[in-house]
């Protein structure tokens, strides 16, 4: 009997992209079952690799550039134009120019990172002739609501004294007024999306600044800055640019409006459209009826806790495969509070892949390696209560 497995993960950040996650799964599974017929769905969640992933299954193609990093040095970056019928379109990776990755342990600062080279790449896909432009949302090392990406599109944020505001979200709680007059005119004939996490909303309670601040480097002071600056920037949107886009959403609580520390809520005040990631990212892969067609399917993430049920790739794989009676493994970089919630949506069983205690620079350069053995564990393990089940029975 062939063993049909699908292999759906995401990648491991600043480690491994999905594809290569793919590849060392299926390492460890051919280990012990050589024959086995497996389907690698490498997945991407608008974060790392997004482009890339997109440019690949669209026909299209990755366009190098050059634009302002998070912290604010030059940094060599890319867009996507993809191919097919219908307009061209463009895919802006935010991760690509202000991810957390780019930004240096030692400066790991959000209220100084900024989101400008993501303007920069918009701007860039606009004079590549791109009509149509989706951005894609994960894996920030930012929390400026995108005020960088709207100063660099054109827009004028001034504080009292009508001086520029200095970049970054500690600056924002000083905001008094947004000019939209200098933003580029083609943003109006562009049809503008935003891949996001529904999940995250700019303020509140869950806001983005409480939810994922400490994350990117933040103190609890900090944090509370950042809050305030949040909440100032939605109300100076809302007042100065959401009318003139026509914007009807509440850009402080609507759903995607906290996407990459408040990028979905800056963007969608120029009238970009805020879509759920997956409703977007996936279409084209025909994953339901992959996994369907599945015996058992194995999916993994960098880290498994109580926000991956909060829209996370392996909690998405399990709904969809749970839906088709298919049992789904996650193999996880660590396991965190929280992690026993995947059950509920559809998670047969999670491991973590780490055989020993380690550094943390050992474990990124290694996860390769030990993705391949951890997978292998899991498939012995497997087969061994394949041949105890008759026992068990008797």
């Amino acid at each position: 009997m062939t063993h049909r497995i699908a292999i759906a993960p995401s990648g491991f950040k600043e480690s491994l992209s999905a594809a290569r996650v793919a590849e060392a799964i299926a390492v460890g599974v051919r280990r012990v079952i050589p024959d086995a017929d497996l389907d690698l769905i490498p997945l991407v969640d608008g974060g790392e690799g997004t482009a890339e992933a997109l440019a690949l299954a669209g026909g299209g193609r990755l366009v190098p550039c050059t634009a302002t990093g998070p912290v604010g040095d030059p940094v060599a970056s890319h867009f996507a134009l993809l191919g097919g019928p219908g307009p061209l379109t463009a895919v802006v990776e935010m991760a690509a120019v202000a991810g957390l990755a780019l930004v240096p342990p030692g400066l790991r600062h959000p209220g100084a990172t900024t989101t400008y080279g993501v303007g920069e790449l918009i701007r860039a896909a606009l004079d590549a002739g791109a009509r149509r432009i989706l951005v894609g949302c994960g894996d920030s090392g930012t929390s400026d609501g995108g005020a960088g990406a709207l100063q660099a599109l054109g827009a004028r944020l001034t504080d009292r004294h009508d001086r520029e505001l200095r970049r970054g979200g500690g600056a924002l709680h000083e905001l008094e007024h947004i000019d939209p007059s200098g933003l580029d005119p083609r943003l109006a004939r562009t049809e503008l999306l935003v891949a996001c996490n529904p999940y995250n909303v700019l303020c509140g309670k869950r806001g983005v600044a409480r939810v994922f601040g400490p994350q990117k480097g933040a103190t609890p002071a900090e944090v509370e800055l950042l809050s305030a600056g949040l909440e100032r920037l939605a109300a100076v949107l809302t007042r100065d640019l959401a009318p003139r886009s026509g914007v009807a959403i509440d850009l402080r609580t609507a759903p995607g409006t906290g996407a990459s520390g408040g990028l979905g809520a800056g963007l969608a005040a120029v009238g970009a459209r805020l879509l759920p990631r997956y409703d977007v990212l996936l279409d084209g892969l025909d994953l339901d009826a992959r996994l369907a067609r599945a015996d058992f399917v194995i999916t993994a993430e960098g880290a498994l806790d109580h926000q991956t049920v909060r829209g996370k790739i392996p909690a998405e794989v399990a709904r969809r495969a749970h839906a088709a009676g298919v049992p789904v493994l996650v193999l996880a970089g660590t396991i965190g509070p929280g992690a026993q919630d995947v059950r509920a949506v559809g998670v047969d069983a999670y491991s973590a892949i780490l055989p020993a205690p380690m550094t943390l620079v050992e474990a990124i350069g290694r996860s390769g390696e030990f993705l391949a053995d951890a997978t292998e564990r899991a498939m012995r393990i497997m087969a061994l209560g394949t041949r105890l089940a008759p026992l068990a029975a008797a």
